[in-house]
């Protein structure tokens, strides 16, 4: 844009070094036909008057043009912040919401946890009581074997003696 800035500006002064180089010529009148009659006029003031109003013009335009980018660029600006915002809010409910669904299933797997911690201990202990049942059982079943063994070896011994 700068380069384009300087070549209009370059034309700019081009014509009007012209125009000052050629002053004389530019206000010598002439007849000037308009169709319907002639009207006498200076021709090269009235094209440089024409260069003047469209070179006046074409500024006119061109703030125009700039200013409606500007307020434009500075409409989507805001609507872009209020999407960031929107999203950022939906970023945190998201969070919050995950949050809490993570604490309601770490609290519920605790649940479970301190459940079957219970029904663990609950079944090692009927396992150890009976094992214990067991031991004694067999310890009596033992004992009532050594008995009946020693009486067999002291009826035996009774007979041979």
């Amino acid at each position: 844009m700068y380069l384009r800035t300087l070549m209009i500006l370059a034309v700019l002064g081009l014509i009007a070094v012209f125009s000052a180089l050629n002053w004389s010529a530019f206000i010598a009148p002439t007849a000037l036909s308009l169709g319907f009659t002639s009207v006498e006029a200076p021709l090269g003031l009235i094209l440089l008057a024409i260069v003047a109003l469209l070179t006046l013009l074409f500024l006119v335009y061109i703030t125009y043009l700039q200013s409606t980018v500007l307020l434009e660029s500075r409409r989507h600006a805001r609507e872009l912040q209020s999407q960031r915002d929107l999203a950022e809010q939906a970023e945190t409910s998201r969070f919050n919401q995950l949050r809490t669904s993570m604490e309601t299933e770490l609290e519920k797997l605790a649940g479970d946890m301190e459940q079957s911690k219970s029904l663990l201990l609950t079944r090692l202990d009927q396992l150890e009581r009976d094992l214990r049942g067991a031991l004694e059982h067999t310890g009596n079943s033992l004992a009532a074997y050594i008995g009946e063994l020693e009486d067999r070896f002291d009826s035996s011994s009774g007979k041979s003696t």
